[in-house]
């Protein structure tokens, strides 16, 4: 989502892989990093399209964090196609070998001194915001998310997805879903050192909204196929079925994202109820982070209210309310940042 209050109907613009001649050369350089396929579409952000969520310049939330020096970033990694032919990606953004030796080394002294000579990582899938129709995972401020997860020893995943109006839920959570699973898969648990069964999701605004849906999906172990082990989400809209005076703003942007007439959302959309965390908990639900701040432009009572619902069905909480109006990773400064690894850590080991 963006705090714009326009906006809600943007395009990602997809191209084809053979391109007129004068991009020939960027797609080319494209496909080695990528690889694509002939034939394949990718998701293709550009100018305001890839926008962050957070409006203007200003140095808040996530930009106020400075990435430490030797985290490893793989860019564009291919983790599925969708039948029309979109090639879904993501980037996995690693910790120091530094940090992964010493942590090896603490695993050691705790053993007995055996030596471990590498360390298996849990790992957050990172999901963008963006009203559910733009924002990438690797525009600045989202890249910095997946920086800071990697520095607080996270094997980091910032996945893309498809967007509206060309997918409409649940295509999103079908996508994010799916690379979960990826993730899980003994090629990439080997190839990135990590624990697939310490997998949490994290993400802001619509990528809060299909966070908690990964979490409130399924009902089985928390370590297996898409199912998640901690959530922590920013700002997100989670009782679409019931927007708690939600403004035309965020209306328009939910109908769009559920296919249904903004007037029909309370009381004749069954899709806004299913793409409503709040709507489809059970105490198999891991445990759930959840940020907002008071006066921004998705209403706390959307926050307030999934906090009850998870309490009611058993399912650990945190809920803290910030000041002030920003948005999504707009409230992620350095308090917000300690307080969300804290809670990553305390339920992903």
């Amino acid at each position: 989502m963006t705090t714009r209050p326009s906006g809600g109907r943007g395009r990602r613009r997809r191209r084809p892989l053979l391109a007129a001649a004068a991009l020939a050369a960027a797609l080319a350089a494209s496909a080695v990093l990528s690889g694509f396929h002939v034939g394949l579409q990718a998701i293709d952000p550009a100018g305001a399209e890839a926008r962050s969520e957070i409006a203007g310049i200003q140095p808040v939330g996530i930009r106020t964090f400075t990435a430490p020096e030797g985290i490893r970033v793989e860019a564009d990694l291919e983790y599925g196609t969708r039948e029309d032919g979109t090639l879904l990606t993501l980037d996995v953004c690693r910790p120091a070998l530094s940090d992964v030796a010493h942590a090896s080394d603490a695993d050691a002294a705790g053993d007995d001194a055996v030596p471990s000579p590498r360390a298996s990582l849990p790992a957050v899938v990172s999901i963008h915001g963006g009203s559910w129709a733009r924002g990438d995972k690797a525009n600045a401020d989202w890249r910095n998310v997946c920086l800071w997860l990697a520095s607080e020893g996270f094997v980091a995943v910032s996945v893309n997805y498809r967007l509206v109006p060309d997918a409409v839920f649940p295509a999103q959570l079908d996508d994010v879903a799916l690379a979960v699973s990826w993730l899980r898969e003994p090629e990439q648990v080997e190839r990135f050192d990590l624990d697939p069964a310490r997998i949490g999701a994290f993400g802001g605004s619509a990528g809060g909204n299909l966070a908690a849906l990964l979490g409130a999906t399924g009902d089985g172990p928390l370590d297996e196929g898409s199912r998640v082990a901690a959530v922590a989400e920013l700002s997100g809209p989670v009782a679409l079925d019931a927007l708690d005076g939600g403004d035309a703003w965020l209306r328009g942007i939910v109908a769009d994202y559920v296919a249904c007439d903004p007037d029909d959302l309370e009381t004749g959309c069954p899709a806004a109820a299913d793409a409503s965390p709040t709507s489809r908990l059970d105490a198999s639900d891991p445990p759930v982070f959840i940020g907002h701040a008071v006066g921004e432009v998705i209403p706390l009572a959307q926050s307030e209210r999934f906090a009850s619902a998870l309490r009611a069905v058993a399912v650990p909480v945190e809920l803290a309310v910030v000041p002030g109006a920003e948005h999504s990773i707009g409230i992620l400064d350095a308090q917000l940042r300690a307080r969300v690894a804290a809670f990553l850590h305390a339920h992903l080991g």
